[in-house]
């Protein structure tokens, strides 16, 4: 027995580090926008579709698919297969040498890493029980705020110091070694945690999508992902154009910023959201929708104060809003989902949240800061990004709907 409990913390520790490396090869294209925008001479529009819209195209429309291959197939499998996919294109990336060999290279990343998500919290679902699942889907997020962190402190010097290429050659190729560890994982019996009777049927999806609470969900948290999503995306854009802040300056202390907020907001956030469902059984949407009302505030004060101290103590609380709610949604989707649905669960809702943040959101914006004059007059995506606490605050409204309704089914 103990043997099977340290052997799921070694799986946890694992599938963390790969979701480290899915995130700083995810995100490490926004802290090198201006090196990239400068050799290019490319426009807000066409860096958004760079950084988000060429990485979303498939990793939205394959994460369903591959999230129904993770509830019949071998999940360890899956995911090390999209590891090696996403490292060698996130590698290549530092090769291209115009607009669409960009592109490609960026959607080929998204197709590797759209395998790890529903695979992945569909394992830690076998692997702990129920009751300590919103904290092992914590633990697992923390690779959110390890990544970002990486890929901004190392992609900001690298990039300033070396140049944007190499940060791509150095911080891309070596996860092809995570991807033999992942496959010689032991994979659990599916639904050991609950003894489930695990079946499937061609229509699956739709008890999902029957399921009001899980409607709310995935329209809440879409909705808050989209702003917290945009922070990172436009980041390090908005303060070294609106702000004139280095890019190895912004690295440096995004880096900082991400990691002292994002590793207490991943793990304690798991911990706030069971204190809150063991209250009743909609509290971790209540919880959600309460860390998007606080948001809101701090995103003003990002986008209309000119003092740098108080910009970086509202950028480190919106962190921890925006990082704090990961294990809350996770946890939910797969019991409400349950042992049979949980992949395709799962992916629908990355689904919903990369379409909102990644295709929806991040265009909009670039597209504005063109419409706008953004190139000329930088204080204009001061403007723009009020996309972001709009956002917050009708995910604030969803979500508080949804614990209700998901409380109320409870409760009948």
């Amino acid at each position: 027995m103990n043997e099977v409990k340290y052997y799921s913390w070694y799986a946890l520790a694992l599938l963390m580090t790969v979701y480290t490396l899915n995130f700083l090869d995810r995100v490490l294209i926004l802290y090198l926008f201006t090196p990239i925008m400068a050799e290019f001479h490319f426009s807000y529009l066409q860096i958004a579709l760079l950084g988000t819209t060429s990485f979303a195209i498939f990793y939205t429309v394959l994460g369903i698919p591959f999230g129904r291959l993770a509830d019949k197939g071998s999940r360890k499998n899956l995911i090390a297969f999209g590891l090696i996919i996403w490292s060698v294109f996130s590698g290549l990336t530092g090769f291209a040498n115009d607009f669409w060999t960009l592109f490609f290279c960026r959607v080929m990343v998204g197709v590797g890493e759209a395998t790890l998500g529903p695979a992945a919290i569909s394992l830690l679902s076998d692997y702990f029980p129920a009751s300590k699942r919103a904290t092992a889907t914590s633990i697992y997020s923390m690779g959110i705020a390890l990544g970002a962190g990486l890929a901004a402190f190392l992609g900001g010097y690298i990039g300033q110091e070396h140049g944007w290429r190499t940060a791509f050659y150095v911080l891309g190729f070596p996860g092809i070694v995570f991807a033999v560890l992942v496959f010689f994982l032991r994979e659990p019996e599916r639904g050991v945690t609950e003894a489930a009777n695990v079946k499937y049927s061609s229509g699956d999806w739709k008890k999902l999508l029957a399921s009001q609470p899980l409607i709310f969900l995935y329209i809440g948290y879409a909705l808050l992902g989209l702003a917290t999503n945009n922070l990172s995306i436009w980041g390090a854009t908005y303060y070294g154009k609106v702000h004139g802040l280095e890019l190895k300056f912004i690295g440096f202390w995004s880096a900082v910023m991400t990691l002292a907020a994002g590793i207490p907001a991943t793990l304690l956030g798991g911990v706030f959201a069971d204190y809150f469902r063991r209250r009743n059984r909609g509290g971790r949407m209540f919880y959600g929708g309460l860390l998007a009302i606080i948001a809101v505030p701090f995103w003003l004060v990002i986008l209309f104060s000119n003092n740098i101290t108080v910009l970086f103590v509202a950028n480190f609380f919106l962190l921890f809003t925006g990082l704090a709610w990961l294990g809350a949604v996770a946890a939910d989707v797969t019991e409400i989902a349950g042992a049979s649905l949980r992949g395709l669960g799962v992916a629908i809702y990355f689904f919903t949240v990369n379409i909102a943040a990644y295709i929806i959101g991040s265009n909009l914006i670039g597209y504005l800061n063109d419409k706008l004059g953004a190139t000329q007059n930088p204080s204009v995506m001061r403007y723009t990004l009020l996309i972001c606490p709009l956002s917050c605050l009708l995910a604030a409204i969803c979500l508080w709907f949804g614990s209700r309704s998901l409380t109320k089914a409870n409760l009948n």
